[in-house]
């Protein structure tokens, strides 16, 4: 075959063409895209939240027994609302009486050390992933948008770190509460594995409970949610609260369930009142004959007005036709009809007038 063959001239021309394509695939300016291509992307930016939940974890699994810069190690912290309660509520297995957790399999200790990785792991990641669902939610972002999506995600990642760090420091006293029940007759002994549930599971109910109110926020920027639907059942939306935080509490204590439907309740009335204010701004902006329907907004029977006037024009009324009255003798028509002459700058109101 020759050097210079229509086959092998054939491929750098196809080689360009794709190309090409792929970069007017890059500017498209309205984002849209095909299903093929919503499926790639789904899949980047899940791989993208898959390496930084494993990198987080990593991180997690050595800061739990090794901590840099003389911060206390994971374990020691989440340790800590246990070995706070007396004496006497719980069980030493040291001969110092140094407060250990028992492990009662070959393998809790790792598999232990490996869920306060990946919880770890979940919130330093956090910023990625949360980015990552807003932007697949939300493609083809504006500067301005772009914005918006960074203070989405960073309230999002403080929202959720507030809630594990207000379950943190309330699991002591739902942990005395719940051990102190029958202490006359028994004490409580908790494994490593009982209790890390019991705690990791407090913490990511409340710190998933405290994304509710940004949840509210963000449908009512997209136009879904509004003010007006929300204000008149606020003592439904408490009482739902109440339920909510009575079955999701993993401890069943009345202080835990307390305290999570009392901050849920104050998070969402600030987001309503974002919501009022909101709404009123675009009230504002938007005009109010906008939300009006056709028939609303043009009538049929709608009269304009005159240049400068207010009277409305009123529809021609019709003209009578001029009664025939017989010439008298003393006043005779000096020009007979059939005899006028025609006049070319007569107009139609020379009769009316």
């Amino acid at each position: 075959m020759p050097k210079n063959s229509p086959a092998k001239a054939a491929k750098p021309a196809s080689a360009l063409a794709r190309l090409r394509a792929q970069r007017k695939a890059k500017k498209n300016p309205l984002g849209e895209m095909t299903l093929v291509q919503h499926l790639q992307e789904l899949r980047r930016r899940i791989v993208i939240s898959l390496l930084a939940l494993v990198v987080g974890t990593i991180v997690g699994f050595i800061w739990y027994q090794q901590a840099p810069f003389n911060m206390p190690p994971l374990g020691e912290i989440l340790r800590g609302p246990y070995c706070s309660l007396p004496e006497e509520k719980r069980v030493s297995f040291t001969a110092d009486g140094e407060c250990r957790l028992l492990a009662t399999t070959p393998f809790e200790m790792l598999m232990l050390r490996v869920k306060v990785g990946a919880l770890a792991g979940a919130v330093l990641s956090s910023p990625v992933w949360l980015y990552q669902i807003w932007a697949f939610i939300v493609p083809g972002l504006h500067k301005n948008e772009r914005r918006f999506t960074f203070s989405f995600v960073a309230i999002a990642v403080i929202l959720f770190v507030a809630g594990a760090v207000l379950a943190y420091f309330i699991l002591s006293v739902g942990l005395e509460f719940l051990m102190g029940i029958g202490e006359e007759f028994q004490t409580a002994a908790l494994t490593g594995g009982d209790y890390y549930r019991f705690l990791l599971g407090l913490l990511i109910i409340f710190g998933v409970s405290f994304e509710i109110p940004l949840l509210v926020v963000a449908l009512n920027l997209l136009g879904i949610l509004r003010y007006e639907h929300v204000k008149d059942k606020r003592r439904i939306i408490i009482v739902l609260i109440m339920i909510f935080a009575a079955f999701m509490t993993p401890g069943q204590d009345p202080f835990s369930m307390l305290v999570l439907a009392g901050s849920l309740c104050l998070l969402v009335e600030l987001a309503f009142q974002f919501c009022r204010i909101n709404d009123r701004r675009r009230k504002r902006e938007r005009p109010e004959w906008l939300d009006l329907d056709d028939e609303t907004a043009s009538p049929l029977n709608t009269q304009a007005s005159g240049i400068g006037g207010a009277s409305a024009v009123s529809a021609p009324t019709p003209i009578a036709a001029p009664q025939q009255t017989r010439p008298t003798q003393a006043s005779q028509p000096s020009i007979p009809n059939s005899q006028s002459a025609p006049n070319n700058n007569a107009s139609f109101f020379d009769d009316v007038l």
